[in-house]
């Protein structure tokens, strides 16, 4: 598939970014309508995956980027060994999870659902990027509010926040003995990323 002008633009545009670029600034800097802009977003997404690239254009959160198949994680992941960031410590995930599923929240929302102090834990996030202040509570002390940010939907590898896995699905994937979560067939026994897997130690 030959891409058209604004679609070879609008790859151009995503392609150079650091982040993922909304549909605002597309129409802004093209000058298309979201309509144009939208249809040659998915001219895009057909050219790499007829093609057979080794990249794809990918939703995430409001905007777009363009990133490796998946299927070559471990290769690439190569490429940035020594540049790894720290992992996240168990209680980095489990504030995190709280954070992701109440936001916006107060520190004391937190503690409370995990029976803890949780001030490390937030202050990691906070420096990773994982997590936002999101504006103060309305009540006395007026407490901060936290919510996840862009990078977190980046390192788990979600679109938007719609695609959390329900809490009825996270029960059933504690109760299901590991031995079985690595049978092939499985329905979650091939879903973990290299993130995921990696995301449990100290950080």
């Amino acid at each position: 598939m030959i891409l058209d002008k604004l679609a070879r633009e609008i790859e151009a545009i995503i392609f150079a970014a650091d982040t993922p670029v909304d549909m605002e600034t597309l129409t802004r800097i093209t000058g298309a309508l979201e309509d144009s802009v939208q249809q040659a977003l998915d001219r895009i997404s057909g050219s790499l995956e007829e093609g057979g690239h080794a990249m794809m254009l990918r939703r995430v959160g409001s905007g777009w980027r363009i990133v490796t198949d998946p299927a070559l994680g471990d290769v690439v992941s190569l490429l940035f060994e020594d540049r790894r960031p720290g992992k996240l410590s168990r209680a980095s995930l489990e504030t995190l999870a709280v954070v992701a599923y109440s936001q916006p929240c107060t520190r004391a929302e937190v503690e409370e659902i995990r029976g803890v102090g949780c001030d490390s834990a937030l202050r990691t996030l906070l420096e990773r990027n994982m997590i936002r202040i999101a504006g103060r509570r309305e009540q006395p002390g007026r407490p901060l509010l936290y919510a996840t940010t862009q990078e977190f939907l980046l390192y788990f590898g979600l679109d938007d926040l719609d695609h959390l896995p329900r809490l009825d699905e996270i029960t059933e994937l504690l109760q299901t003995p590991p031995e079985e979560l690595q049978r092939p067939d499985h329905p979650e026994g091939e879903k973990a990323s290299p993130k995921e897997e990696d995301a449990v130690q100290d950080g």
